[in-house]
């Protein structure tokens, strides 16, 4: 499995510097993302050829990125035919979010109207698309999302799990079910950890709960499990390492690298493990 840096860290910084922070931090490829205000951005859909170029001089491959489309139009066409043409084989879409004030199923359906046009470009470019599970979404756990990829090819569009993700916003499912459910299009995952923390109470007496995120080995999500069934069963895919920490990034940029250590011992004991 490649063990990737997600760089939503790096905003602002240019390419070369995302590239050598990134090697710096230990990792040997990156999730890189699309977006505004980030070294690549839509607009600028060329830059994808040089963020290859650099992050390959830097010893990284970027077998994965994440775009904010939800859209297959031209924009996104750009995108993905940029992605196809350096060997970024698995892209991650936007989010289709849930509205509370429309039909379930009316929104259902226009994202499977949007999903089966990304199908067919999927299929032009030569790539794997990835719908992730994201709270406030029409996809937030393994059940949700089942109803956008069924009947769908695999090998064009796939899911991107997140147990973090699950645990703290609406999608709450036990690990091994949205597994299940979502094994034939499990490609990705997103790696993070979070909990959930009692505030104060409020004038009404009722006590506010927050959630945050933590370090791999500190919070909710059961890695230690997680890491060795992914192992066990094979998965080849890919696994974002996400540093959401709401800290200075320098403050990020050394909890990641407590991160990704911890995620490499798990990965290490447990291909050991399988092979005892």
């Amino acid at each position: 499995m490649d063990i990737a840096y997600f760089t939503k860290t790096l905003e602002g910084l240019p390419l070369d510097k995302a590239a050598e922070i990134t090697a710096g931090l230990g990792f040997d490829c990156a999730d890189l993302l699309v977006r505004d205000g980030h070294a690549v951005s839509p607009d600028r859909p060329e830059e994808i050829v040089k963020a290859a170029k650099l992050f390959a001089a830097a010893g990284l491959r970027i077998p994965m990125a994440t775009i904010d489309s939800t859209r297959p139009d031209t924009a996104a066409s750009w995108l993905l035919g940029y992605c196809g043409e350096v060997g970024i084989g698995q892209v991650r879409l936007g989010f289709w979010r849930y509205d509370p004030s429309r039909r379930w199923k009316e929104q259902v359906d226009e994202a499977s109207r949007d999903l089966d046009g990304f199908e067919r470009l999927a299929e032009q470019f030569g790539i794997q698309l990835t719908i992730q599970l994201h709270g406030g979404t029409l996809h937030s756990s393994g059940a949700l999302a089942m109803q956008l990829l069924a009947g769908r090819d695999p090998i064009r569009i796939g899911a991107y799990l997140d147990p973090a993700n699950q645990i703290i916003r609406e999608g709450s499912e036990d690990w091994r079910l949205t597994l299940d459910l979502l094994d034939r299009w499990f490609c990705c995952m997103g790696v993070k950890n979070c909990g959930w923390f009692p505030g104060a109470y409020g004038a009404d007496g009722q006590r506010a709960w927050h959630s945050d995120w933590y370090g791999l080995d500190e919070g909710m999500v059961p890695w230690n499990e997680i890491v060795p069934h992914l192992a066990a069963t094979g998965f080849t895919g890919v696994l974002s390492v996400q540093s959401q920490y709401r800290v200075p990034r320098q403050q990020a940029l050394d909890k990641v690298r407590a991160d990704l250590s911890h995620l490499r011992r798990l990965v290490a004991a447990a291909k050991e493990q399988n092979h005892e």
